[in-house]
């Protein structure tokens, strides 16, 4: 099955607690699309970068499968950049500088060979957007799934409300949960977001795994414990990729099989944290994968004996 993927690709510079880093690529879309390439062979990027951008990049995301045929390339402008700074938990961060250069007033235009796509997967970007985008679609997709953040709760409540009304699938993490549904307790605010529009919540908690909600059915998939955590940036965007990414390739959108996604997601974003940025999505074997899932597997099997 297809998928599409419209977010930003940019550009980060990173300091976290085990080093620092000039700029590399990153942005949403980036990890989202390299992360479900290893799963869909119809893997559609749209999204625009500046001037600036590597046409190495432009490579890599093409050896991976990637059709780019979408990706803009705006030869008047830079492309988005983000720099941050990591405190020592890891799990909170300060931005030091954003930069949207051509991403700012950017309108995404879908190529007609994408326009029937089955499976869409909505970055983080401002709500309006992936409004219009879902919208520019000739035929809806099958699974419609987005990504959104505490900003746009923050200040445009209401357009990310109409959005979340078309999808299939919400992820977010437990404080925009909590924000969003103005519930505490998650179970809660699980059916207070449902009630809003979309069948199946994802919500992420870090390095404590991550929640699927779908009617009255809950499903938890534990995070693995790791040596070495060096980056977290882009690890909710390559959960989600491995998550859509897996559905896309089974075509089969059942809770069981969403369960099945969900242990892959976790798997490829325990991969994303190893290195900073996309290294090491980059360079990944099919070997390493089916073993890293098999740790979530055994993580989470345990019998009882009467």
């Amino acid at each position: 099955m297809s998928l599409l993927t419209v977010g930003s690709v940019a550009f980060d510079k990173l300091e976290t607690p085990f080093g620092k880093t000039d700029k590399i690529v990153g942005g949403a879309a980036t990890f989202i699309t390299l992360t479900a390439s290893y799963f869909t062979k119809n893997n559609y990027l749209v999204g625009i970068v500046g001037e600036d951008f590597p046409q190495e990049m432009v490579e890599t995301f093409q050896k991976h499968g990637v059709d780019t045929e979408g990706l803009v390339i705006d030869p008047n402008g830079k492309t988005f950049f983000w720099h941050g700074k990591y405190h020592e938990d890891m799990n909170n961060r300060d931005t030091l500088d954003t930069q949207l250069g051509v991403f700012e007033n950017w309108t995404p235009v879908i190529p007609e060979k994408y326009q029937d796509t089955q499976f869409l997967m909505l970055g983080n970007m401002v709500p309006e957007i992936q409004y219009q985008t879902l919208k520019k679609l000739r035929n809806r997709p099958k699974f419609v799934m987005l990504d959104t953040m505490n900003l746009w709760m923050d200040i445009m409540l209401d357009d990310l409300k109409k959005v979340i009304g078309e999808i299939d699938c919400l992820t977010i993490n437990d404080a925009e949960a909590r924000q969003l549904s103005g519930d505490y307790s998650l179970k809660r605010a699980a059916k207070t977001i449902m009630a809003m529009g979309p069948k199946t919540l994802i919500i992420k908690k870090g390095e404590h795994g991550a929640l699927l909600f779908q009617g009255d059915r809950i499903f938890f998939c534990p995070a693995l414990p790791l040596e070495e955590v060096f980056d977290p940036t882009g690890a909710g965007d390559t959960f989600a990729g491995g998550f859509i990414g897996y559905l896309a390739k089974t075509d089969d959108l059942s809770f069981e099989n969403m369960k099945r996604a969900i242990i892959y997601g976790s798997a490829m974003a325990s991969f994303c944290v190893e290195k900073f940025g996309t290294e090491r999505m980059q360079y990944l074997s099919e070997t390493e994968i089916n073993n890293r899932v098999m740790e979530f597997v055994q993580l989470a099997s345990f019998e009882i004996n009467d």
